[in-house]
């Protein structure tokens, strides 16, 4: 039988998304207006936050809001060196000092014991990564915040609000995700104090290009106004947005500050309306094909991000394997011999300490040698909706044909 094309991760689009995308370029209103309130609404009430901010990307919605809080130069902000360049480029973006923490032994989460000992008095912020869809175990971030909550003063009176670090997490992957903590379940987006969702073409809920921001409720902080300070970052520093200056003698605006560029438009927003209606059917099928892979995983010996147990249930983005006994090149040879099947793979993620930028800040891989043998023999297989059931069994087959190899 000849080789099959499998795509690494194509988007989801059906025909109800096209539609709505055509309603948009007919209404006349293609930029941020209608369609992208209503899309920060359902956002907002998917999650169970009080409000939702869409953006042209999660990296927006990460930088945005370390400006809201007020963090910048002489401030240091923690994440994991095991994750994608937004979790800490955003970091340098408001000139605070990025500071990275190892994973944890035979994991691909931020090694909860060492997070305290990161701590100083300039730690304003901690990016948690959900990586792959899975949460991350609050309870110990949260405990680690609290260790050190002595050391913590506020530079200004939102930080002041928290009384502590703010746990701003990286939930690219995790939207629709969801963890039971202490016998309640939590949706991804409540738990945290702020969480950045991502709605990139790769995505498992698409706008192309997007993200949002939501938050928890906190006592003093005005949801309305925090609200308003995003509208200003994201577009302008302008105090009125292009749909508000429509009305009716409605043309004057001020600038309050020189602010950035980073509103979702209504043709993204469109796309993501429909795919918000149907989200959830998309991810029954990206776990269905989850439990397919781990009976593989599993008979073959291998190991991978678990996606669901009793305290925790991935939004299922990315599909992570290692591959006991095999070094780098090993792994690379395996993505090649995939490849050469017609199935494509990726690596997620290349830890940040070993890229060229990171490099010349002095980082340095040798001081994170847990996310390095994370990397090293890990594998992702294709995880998405447009696979069918034959699809899945020909990953499955060639990732048996492979592995027989090594």
């Amino acid at each position: 039988m000849a080789n099959k094309a499998i795509a690494f991760s194509p988007p989801d689009i059906s025909e109800a998304e096209i539609e709505e995308v055509v309603a948009a370029l007919k209404s006349g209103w293609i930029t941020t207006g209608g369609r992208t309130k209503e899309f920060e609404r359902r956002i907002a009430e998917y999650v169970g936050s009080s409000k939702a901010v869409a953006l042209n990307s999660a990296t927006a919605a990460l930088e945005l809001t370390l400006r809201v809080l007020g963090i910048g130069p002489g401030d240091e902000v923690i994440t994991s060196a095991y994750t994608y360049t937004a979790s800490a480029s955003v970091i340098e973006h408001v000139g605070a000092k990025i500071v990275f923490v190892d994973t944890a032994k035979d994991s691909f989460e931020i090694d909860y014991d060492k997070i305290a000992d990161a701590i100083t008095d300039r730690t304003k912020a901690i990016i948690p990564v959900d990586l792959g869809g899975r949460m991350c175990d609050y309870n110990k971030i949260f405990d680690a915040v609290e260790k050190k909550k002595y050391l913590y003063h506020a530079n200004n009176s939102i930080q002041g609000l928290f009384g502590r670090i703010v746990v701003l997490t990286d939930g690219a992957h995790s939207f629709g995700a969801s963890a039971v903590i202490n016998g309640k379940k939590y949706n991804s987006g409540q738990v945290a104090d702020f969480t950045c969702f991502s709605f990139h073409a790769v995505k498992n809920l698409t706008t192309a290009e997007g993200g949002a921001v939501v938050w928890r409720d906190v006592d003093g902080l005005d949801n309305e106004w925090l609200y308003k300070q995003y509208m200003l970052l994201s577009l302008h520093g302008q105090s009125k947005d292009a749909f508000a200056k429509t009305q009716l003698g409605a043309w004057e605006y001020d600038i309050v500050y020189p602010a950035y560029k980073c509103n979702m438009t209504d043709v993204h927003a469109a796309i993501g309306l429909r795919q918000l209606e149907r989200y959830d059917s998309i991810l029954a099928r990206r776990r269905e094909i989850i439990r397919r892979y781990d009976e593989t995983v599993l008979e073959l010996g291998l190991t991978r991000l678990v996606h669901e147990d009793d305290t925790s249930l991935s939004s299922g983005h990315l599909y992570l394997v290692r591959v006991p006994g095999i070094d780098e090149a090993k792994r690379n040879q395996l993505i090649i011999e995939m490849a050469e099947m017609g199935v494509t793979t990726n690596v997620h993620y290349k830890p940040l300490p070993m890229m060229t930028a990171y490099k010349n800040m002095g980082f340095d891989i040798k001081d994170y040698p847990n996310a390095y043998a994370q990397y090293a023999n890990e594998i992702t297989l294709p995880l998405h909706t447009c696979l069918t059931d034959e699809d899945v069994e020909y990953v499955v087959d060639s990732l048996k044909k492979v592995i027989k190899k090594v």
